[in-house]
């Protein structure tokens, strides 16, 4: 059964190509509501991953990627230590996050929604992002939005819970390497 199984995953992958994710040109951006500053804002580094491109389109088959919340940046460095202690991203525990895609539904030629399964503290959530496509059909770029409930990812037991939102908005940009 496995064998025919990756058959036919093999088949299904035919006529695609792999292309890496360029982390110099890719990052996540977030915002969220905190009661003493309108909206905190910052980045949050892609490193690395992978878009399966069928040969004659820019959406993809496939989406993986892996984020640095080691390298979050606020513009402040007290509350960017405050988010890798383990009040908040707990960076020495969980040094990594990933996603990876489950369903990838076009909306055109040059948009599309993408399921997927993302890994924050060890806990995988269902997330969705809505995503257009830039750039040429050589050198495609993705501009993806959505939100992630901090909580459902265990961020929610630190003393400053109540001073901050918990849907977190959040924006990728991401380009492929040429």
């Amino acid at each position: 059964m496995r064998i025919l199984t990756a058959v036919i995953a093999l088949a299904a992958l035919a006529g695609t190509t792999q292309r890496s994710i360029d982390p110099a040109h890719s990052k996540a951006v977030f915002s969220v509501s905190h009661v003493f500053v309108e909206r905190v804002t910052g980045t949050i580094p892609v490193v690395s991953g992978t878009v399966v491109l069928p040969n004659d389109s820019s959406i993809p088959v496939s989406v993986t990627a892996v984020l640095d919340p080691g390298g979050v940046k606020t513009d402040e460095s007290d509350r960017d230590d405050s988010l890798r202690s383990p009040d908040f991203f707990d960076v020495a525990k969980y040094p990594r996050w990933t996603f990876a895609s489950t369903k990838i539904v076009p909306d055109g030629k040059t948009s599309f929604t993408m399921d997927g399964s993302l890994t924050i503290h060890g806990v995988a959530q269902p997330e969705e992002l809505r995503v257009t496509v830039g750039g040429t059909p050589a050198q495609p770029t993705y501009h993806a939005i959505g939100t992630v409930d901090r909580h459902a990812f265990g961020m929610s037991t630190t003393r400053l819970d109540p001073a901050i939102g918990n849907p977190v908005d959040v924006t990728l940009d991401v380009s492929l390497q040429p």
